[in-house]
């Protein structure tokens, strides 16, 4: 399934003293099973694309369509739209509500109505993919750490079975082993069900260690797309958008300053360990 963006503009109250042109003309495709990182400074623009995506915001021109077809053309198949493109908001753990971890994930599949053999598959298999143990099934939500309620919440879009998956800063406010827990489960899910994923991140080091290609938002444009390495060459041009490149570019970029042969197109930590431990044993040697 891809989705298509076509001259997609979109005006926040217009005719009005507050009009503000939040999207600009964004043409964009983004093809089944991608990782795709969504970046760029408050304001961008990024939030107000995603929730075109899957039809919570209309266009004030353009079109988005899903495999060929305009979501907004026949307003009566939204819902399915929804269900296709599961979108789990900044802080989605402040939307749980039933009294146990099974009931809240369950809620979406009921609403389908779909069989009670098929909810049940439907929640068990989320729970699991997103790390959660039978165990907690019976608990209360907030009962739970902040890592494990987000990982809930998203198991509750996951439940629907939805083809893309939309995250819009997952890791927002959560300790370190709250972080590294959702940013593993992320991972498995693309790596297991080849589910489409488009993550939006402040974090250039989540964004880097995680996506196939990068998509910069800049003054409601996309400014820039390419795959990490291509993207992240760019620090002037991601500086001047109010952005960086992740740490470890800066400090390849500083290494080679002072006259170290070091390759400056480094950026993440796996990369940069296993250059580090090339030239430490050149120097030993």
């Amino acid at each position: 399934m891809s989705i298509k963006i076509n001259h997609l503009t979109h005006i926040y109250n217009p005719g009005t003293a507050f009009e503000k042109l939040a999207l600009d003309d964004v043409t964009l495709e983004i093809q089944k099973g991608e990782f795709v990182g969504l970046i760029g400074h408050t304001g961008s623009g990024k939030s107000t694309l995603i929730q075109h995506l899957n039809g919570i915001i209309s266009p004030t021109s353009g079109e988005i369509l899903l495999d060929g077809e305009n979501i907004h053309q026949d307003k009566s198949k939204l819902k399915e739209v929804r269900r296709r493109i599961g979108l789990a908001f900044q802080y989605p753990e402040y939307q749980l509500f039933e009294m146990t971890v099974y009931k809240d994930v369950a809620f979406g599949p009921t609403n389908l109505k779909l069989s009670e053999a098929e909810i049940h598959q439907n929640v068990v298999s989320a729970l699991e993919t997103v790390g959660i143990s039978e165990e907690l099934y019976e608990k209360s939500p907030f009962e739970l750490s902040g890592g494990q309620k987000r990982r809930v919440a998203i198991a509750g879009v996951l439940a629907m079975n939805p083809e893309v998956l939309i995250l819009d800063e997952p890791t927002a406010g959560l300790d370190p082993k709250g972080r590294d827990e959702i940013l593993r489960a992320i991972q498995e899910l693309h790596e297991k069900r080849g589910i489409t994923v488009i993550l939006v991140s402040h974090s250039m080091e989540d964004v880097a260690k995680l996506v196939d290609r990068i998509i910069v938002m800049h003054r409601g444009k996309a400014a820039m797309q390419g795959e990490p390495r291509e993207i992240f060459s760019h620090v002037d041009e991601l500086e001047g958008m109010g952005l960086a490149a992740p740490q470890v570019s800066y400090v390849f970029a500083e290494l080679k300053k002072r006259g170290w042969d070091v390759p400056t197109d480094i950026y993440t930590v796996q990369e940069a360990k296993d250059v580090l431990y090339k030239l430490l044993k050149q120097v030993k040697a």
